[in-house]
């Protein structure tokens, strides 16, 4: 398929995001992002709690939160109360013509308010229901409330990051919701592939994020190894991990017996090749702390990306350890449309810059067209598009049914 700028991938897929906050709303804008045509349903006169939160207070006093900014640009905003009867009919005929639910309510929410996978599987046998939760909708966590630090935390995530003084602690993005996001828009893609559609999809934060775990779980699984906090150091090999120069970190990853006989001869330090100490890759990574200290001898005495430049031209990748900011502005990032302006956004009043998907289709960096919406901005045009008249849509206004 060729993309272009009036379509993605996902263009002609309608779907409906009745999610809040991180996972799902991030599953979404993935889709969005695609192609797909998303419909954000929230609730009357709040909305998703993301629009009030994020680092500007007076963005999220409107209800225009960073928080929601950041990954609901694309989408159609509807408010809708699904616990009146008329929100109720709404929604199914939105499911009518849907190809993706996607909720994240805790497990048996939408079973009790009437809106579950069966009775909508009835309405549109072909639906993709998505459902995110933090441990999946049965077993004895099933019912627990569940935030990104709670699934860092019982996932084991927490007790490898940092070192040993350090540990546990926090990574510092949310990367379980982040990660139940990517695996949620992931299942619903591939579902939306199936030859006989319709599916109920249960995504689990804790397993979404296990999965990605693959060497430390492995390393317990097959190799009976505690999984410990490592630090800066990469445990598969040594010399790998993060070391000091003049003017902060570098990571250097020299796995290969030729990338550490690379690196040691460019530093000058030939004499640590004959040092039976550092003789095979087992040597090196018992003796690692030794073996960094030699070579920060060295290091210290230029700059990282000095560094960096002279080892990657010689076949030892390396880079230096860059801030948020460093890492957007850098050419490498801004030079290939990973970042969108929008120059008019409602309710915010000032220029915002989203981030996009990390991938190119054909060249070209998939996208949305529209900034993120404020709070039931489409409401009126999307009932009428279902059948509603003007007077229709007023009264339901008036009534708190959006």
């Amino acid at each position: 398929m060729a993309i272009d700028d009036i379509s993605g991938p996902l263009h002609g897929v309608r779907v409906l995001d009745l999610t809040n906050v991180l996972a799902g709303p991030f599953a979404c804008h993935q889709l969005a992002h695609l192609g797909a045509e998303v419909i954000k349903v929230e609730a009357v006169g709040k909305g998703d709690l993301a629009r009030n939160l994020g680092a500007d207070p007076d963005l999220s006093a409107k209800g225009m939160g960073i928080s929601f900014l950041a990954q609901n640009a694309g989408k159609s905003s509807l408010t809708l109360n699904l616990k009146d009867p008329r929100g109720k009919d709404i929604l199914k005929k939105l499911v009518q013509g849907a190809d993706v639910l996607v909720e994240n309510y805790r497990p048996g929410v939408m079973d009790r308010l009437g809106l579950g996978y069966d009775i909508l599987k009835a309405v549109n046998p072909n639906l993709i229901y998505c459902a995110i939760s933090g441990f999946g909708q049965d077993g004895p966590w099933a019912d627990r409330p569940a935030y990104d630090q709670i699934i860092q935390g019982v996932s084991g995530v927490m007790s490898i990051t940092g070192d040993a003084e350090s540990a546990p602690l926090r990574v510092g993005y949310p990367l379980a919701d982040t990660v139940g996001g990517l695996t949620a828009a992931m299942s619903i893609c591939a579902a939306l592939n199936a030859k006989d559609r319709g599916a109920f999809i249960d995504v689990s934060m804790l397993e979404s994020v296990l999965a990605t775990m693959g060497w430390v779980v492995s390393n317990h699984l097959v190799g009976g190894v505690a999984p410990s906090p490592q630090g800066n150091e990469n445990p598969t090999s040594a010399p790998s991990g993060a070391f000091q120069c003049a003017d902060g970190l570098i990571n250097i990853a020299a796995n290969k017996d030729e990338q550490w006989v690379a690196l040691a001869r460019h530093l000058g330090r030939e004499d640590l090749l004959q040092n039976k100490t550092y003789a095979t890759r087992e040597d090196r990574k018992a003796n690692r702390l030794r073996l960094r200290a030699e070579l920060e001898t060295v290091l210290t005495t230029r700059n990282a990306r000095d560094w960096a430049e002279e080892l990657n031209a010689i076949g030892v990748p390396a880079g230096a350890v860059m801030s948020v900011p460093e890492a957007l502005n850098h050419p490498q990032v801004s030079e290939r449309s990973f970042i969108k302006r929008f120059e008019t956004v409602p309710g915010v009043e000032r220029p915002v810059d989203i981030v996009s998907v990390g991938a190119l289709f054909n060249g070209q960096r998939p996208t949305v067209k529209t900034p993120p919406p404020e709070l039931g901005q489409d409401s009126a045009t999307i009932l009428e598009s279902l059948g509603y008249s003007t007077d229709a849509v007023e009264t339901l206004r008036k009534e708190g049914v959006i």
